[in-house]
């Protein structure tokens, strides 16, 4: 895509939250996670690339002894619809026996976070819950409860912003965002 493409996108957007509520909500998330891991002394695991914002809006809200370590597995690699999980960097933090608060951008089918959950669980995690800005209202997850902490919920849009991506561009767009179906 072009900068211009991506501005043409970005112009005929919808903004379903703009920055202000998008923080009031990671303050939320932080409030709940606190008082559920404040003494559990975690692992908060980044999913890249989305949940890199989430992560570090999250992080410093966070006043509790914690330990943070990414994961990278994908099914999109810059489409707008995903395909098998393509794991390209694994934890480096040993998670047996730990507590894990992994954090994603987006829980939309939960493919992906199901599997990340699995092998969290595989590696010997003593618990494992997860934490994402928006969870997709709809009837096609792949299983009940992934969410343990959810920020915002959507309708079943393509959205942008925040973490969340359109085709590589637009992560860093500061509120979330669905695009027009033109841009499908």
């Amino acid at each position: 895509m072009t900068p211009e493409e991506v501005l043409a996108v970005q112009g005929r957007a919808q903004c379903l939250y703009d920055l202000q509520q998008v923080e009031a909500a990671i303050d939320r998330l932080a409030q709940d996670i606190s008082a559920r891991l404040i003494d559990s002394n975690p692992v908060l695991l980044c999913i890249m690339n989305g949940g890199l914002i989430l992560s570090g809006s999250l992080a410093v809200r966070l006043n509790f002894p914690l330990q943070i370590d990414y994961l990278h597995a994908t099914r999109y690699r810059g489409a707008t619809t995903g395909a098998n999980l393509h794991w390209k960097a694994y934890p480096s933090l040993p998670l047996k026996g730990r507590t894990v608060l992994v954090v994603d951008d987006i829980l939309d089918e939960g493919a992906t976070l199901k599997c990340i959950i699995d092998y969290c669980h595989a590696e010997g995690a003593e618990k494992v819950l997860s934490a994402v800005l928006i969870d997709k209202i709809h009837s096609r997850k792949v299983a009940e409860g992934l969410a343990d902490f959810a920020g915002l919920t959507a309708d079943d849009r393509y959205l942008y912003g925040f973490g969340m991506d359109y085709k590589g561009y637009l992560r860093n767009a500061p509120g979330i965002y669905a695009i027009d179906p033109v841009d499908m």
